[in-house]
């Protein structure tokens, strides 16, 4: 087969993509133009995978559809299927085929030539596909989550009494956070108990204690799933652990007490962030996972629309004035403003940021972490930010008076600055705004524009299939027919990537509200936000249902899924205005 010059030239031939989609990838890819295409959704795995074949005369493999014989798995040891993240897929006349996923790798290549002592022809097939493969004929992720299953069982059968040196505070692992071979049984657990939550995309992990029983829960989009539960004996044993491995005093058991976790799972760094509290059966934890990979978010993996991509792409490049990201606890409020932070990071701007806590670590960004105890408030570190000479501000949150002041202070005097409000929607940031003493003269000077937002699940990309909602359901909604039989409503039917529940992954809903000069004027004569509200949506806001229906249209999250996250304003008008 005669090599192209480039794969991403084949991509284009084959109309997989435009050249526009291209260009666009390769100005937000920083350098990795594969990464962006899959990130804006434009190609998949395997459209690269089968273009990078095409380019170098090799044959593509589509893993799933195929099953390697046990003779042929047997001819790579699994350490070095692991190690080297390769295939064995058949072997012919003393050839060995085998599937990687780089194609000029001819490091590797030569190792498993030197290893096996076999001539080796080389067919390619996406990164995660082969480590799914191999997981599936070497038996590895199964086993891990069923080591998590074997090993609660274990301790259900056994009568062994845990107590609270069973957190193995010796081992040489309670310093690393690595699991080592012969580590306690409640350290192996709770480096499983981590290590899965990681592996099925968690946010959070809840160890809640009740008077016969330990529940573990996952968070995973959003959406709590509960896991086989622990003897109650083991309580105090893992506590103690996760206690040693945050740098927490494990002899205080009747103050909440919060810790950082650093620990290394499948080759990544994560941070947990571990909340511990009394409770009336024993200390109850929550750890919220950090990902140091999911920050390196796009603007426009977002999830937004057209229209509030490009509105809230010129509002973060405005040299001044305060912009409000507002909604409830985990509707990736930091998330929205740390990619615009990543937007705007460049070696001519000086960002500093004022977090409680800092959960993601920026680079090029200078970030402050509030500490009430000695008196680093937000309002403190602002004063102080602005003797820093910084051209952007991120204020974690404005909480009271004083920093709410402060921040507008910081916009007034030519800064841009960036901060969140616990609010329900857009309009009623104003509103909140005033009740905590700001004047409404200021409010309309300083903020240029508010935004709501919440996530919805998206529907699963492996198991989605058309369907019709029920027809009751879209006459309550108030769709019209005609829009209804253009829509493409889709469903997932519940799958192994997605855990059989028919969704995999969050993206936002957003309620943008720019400060026009007509809704500046109403917020200083302090209108109520109904007559706010009305305005905006006269002049394009769409609300959080609004844009949640246009993403259900389209088939990209479920109508039940938006009435799950929002509700129907009364008088809503048509999602179908984009």
């Amino acid at each position: 087969m005669a090599k192209s010059r480039d794969w991403t030239e084949i991509l284009v031939r084959r109309g997989v993509i435009g050249p526009d989609q291209l260009r666009e990838a390769s100005q937000s890819s920083g350098g990795n133009v594969e990464e962006a295409l899959m990130r804006l959704g434009y190609a998949d795995a395997d459209d690269i995978m089968k273009a990078k074949a095409e380019q170098h005369g090799l044959a593509f493999v589509a893993l799933h559809e195929i099953e390697i014989p046990a003779s042929v798995i047997e001819l790579v040891p699994e350490s070095l299927a692991r190690e080297n993240i390769v295939m064995p897929l058949a072997q012919e006349s003393g050839v060995i085929r085998v599937i990687m996923h780089d194609p000029l790798d001819f490091e590797t290549i030569d190792k498993l030539r030197f290893v096996l002592n076999r001539e080796i022809e080389v067919s390619l097939a996406p990164k995660e596909a082969i480590v799914e493969a191999i997981n599936k004929y070497y038996g590895s992720s199964s086993t891990e989550t069923e080591s998590v299953d074997s090993m609660l069982q274990e301790f259900t059968d056994t009568a062994i009494d845990f107590a609270d040196d069973g957190s193995g505070a010796s081992s040489k692992s309670s310093l690393t956070n690595t699991l080592e071979e012969g580590d306690a049984p409640v350290i192996r657990l709770v480096h499983l108990i981590i290590q899965e939550a990681v592996q099925q995309r968690a946010s959070d992990i809840h160890i809640e204690p009740f008077a016969d029983r330990v529940r573990i829960r996952y968070r995973i989009d959003g959406v709590l799933m509960e896991r086989d539960n622990a003897p109650r004996r083991l309580l105090s044993a893992i506590i103690s652990r996760l206690k040693i491995m945050g740098s927490i005093d494990i002899a205080e058991k009747r103050r909440p007490q919060d810790g950082r976790i650093k620990i290394l799972v499948a080759g990544k760094d994560i941070d947990l962030r571990v909340s511990i509290i009394p409770t009336t059966h024993g200390q109850s934890v929550v750890m919220r996972i950090l990902d140091r990979e999911n920050i390196k978010v796009g603007l426009q993996d977002l999830g937004f629309g057209d229209d509030d991509w490009s509105r809230f792409k010129n509002l973060i490049k405005r040299p001044n004035g305060i912009l409000l990201v507002t909604g409830p606890t985990g509707s990736g409020k930091t998330t929205t403003l740390y990619a615009a932070l990543n937007e705007l990071n460049r070696p001519d701007v000086k960002i500093i940021t004022a977090e409680d806590p800092v959960e993601y670590y920026l680079p090029g960004v200078n970030q402050c972490e509030v500490r009430a105890k000695i008196g680093m408030t937000f309002a403190r570190i602002i004063r102080a930010m602005l003797r820093q000479n910084p051209n952007i501000l991120l204020v974690g949150e404005i909480r009271d008076l004083e920093t709410a002041e402060t921040a507008i202070q910081a916009s007034l005097t030519g800064h841009l600055v960036f901060s969140t409000l616990h609010t329900n929607d857009a309009p009623s940031a104003i509103t909140r705004l005033v009740d905590i003493g700001i004047q409404p003269f200021l409010v309309a000077s300083s903020v240029m524009a508010i935004m709501a937002q919440r996530l919805v699940r998206k529907v699963c990309p492996k198991c989605k299939v058309r369907y019709e909602p029920p027809a009751h359901l879209l006459a309550g909604l108030g769709l019209r027919p005609e829009i209804v039989k253009k829509a493409n409503f889709m469903k997932g039917k519940g799958c192994s990537n997605c855990n059989k529940s028919g969704y995999r992954g969050r993206m936002g809903i957003y309620e943008l509200m720019t400060m026009t000069s007509q809704v500046r004027e109403m917020a200083f004569k302090g209108e109520s936000t109904l007559n706010v509200r009305k305005m905006a949506r006269k002049q394009g806001m769409h609300t959080l249902f609004e844009d949640g229906m246009i993403k259900a249209l389209k088939g990209v999250t479920t109508i039940e899924e938006v009435l799950r996250i929002t509700q129907k304003e009364s008088g809503g008008g048509e999602p179908a205005k984009k």
